[in-house]
């Protein structure tokens, strides 16, 4: 567990302070912006409380019923360094405590993801765009809307990097979470977003030169 003093140094706003919407979050801000000592530290330990119910609440709302508390645990304590480290960003156009629930959501969603699996393999070979012409293949599949599945299907084969194939089948057609891949690939969300766009624009511009066009909410 992150010690409640937490070993972030405040950060000195860049941007015009922002305009409060109320004098809880004024204090807040303050608090946890000010030099260290006693009244830094308090303030850091109520923040990483009220993260710390966020996160269980997250979590069981999702239905995590394993490691609920060790989760939330973790949640709390990255939600309160990414908090610490972007308080300069806060603009006050919510309450404080509102934005700072945010952080706590997403990281309790995330780590909810990665236990979901936990133990189970993530495909990574680019092969599985075979995937895509079990698209054209249900009861309301049209022979135009499988010829175009097939034409996306050979623009995956041919068009795509290797990367951007794994990238895109694991992801679109095999359900991967982008944080869940991020951790086993050791890259970014970031980055995985880069090459997801990438790859779907060039996916585009090939169907395009057939004079064809995306189904309408396709994931691809």
């Amino acid at each position: 567990m992150l010690t409640p003093a937490a070993s972030v140094a405040p950060v000195t706003a860049a941007l015009p302070p922002p305009g409060f919407p109320d004098a809880d979050s004024e204090t807040w801000v303050i608090a946890l912006g000010g030099a260290a000592g006693p009244a830094r530290d308090a303030a850091v330990a109520r923040l990483h409380a009220l993260l710390l119910r966020a996160a269980r609440f997250e979590l069981r709302r999702r239905g995590t019923r394993v490691d609920v508390d060790d989760l939330a645990t973790q949640a709390a304590d990255d939600a309160l360094l990414a908090i610490l480290a972007k308080l300069h960003t806060y603009r006050g156009q919510s309450r404080f405590t509102t934005w700072a629930y945010k952080f706590a959501l997403l990281e309790a969603a995330v780590k909810a993801r990665r236990r979901a699996w936990q133990g189970r393999e993530v495909a990574l070979d680019d092969d599985g765009w075979a995937l895509v012409a079990e698209r054209g293949r249900g009861p309301g599949a049209d022979a135009e809307t499988a010829e175009l599945l097939r034409a996306v299907q050979d623009a995956i084969a041919t068009a795509l990097t290797p990367h951007q194939r794994a990238v895109l089948v694991a992801l679109t057609l095999r359900g991967v979470p982008i944080d869940v891949l991020a951790e086993r690939l050791g890259t970014t969300r970031g980055a995985l977003y880069k090459t997801l766009h990438d790859a779907r624009r060039k996916l585009r511009a090939h169907l395009a030169l057939q004079g064809l066009h995306p189904v309408e909410g396709d994931t691809l």
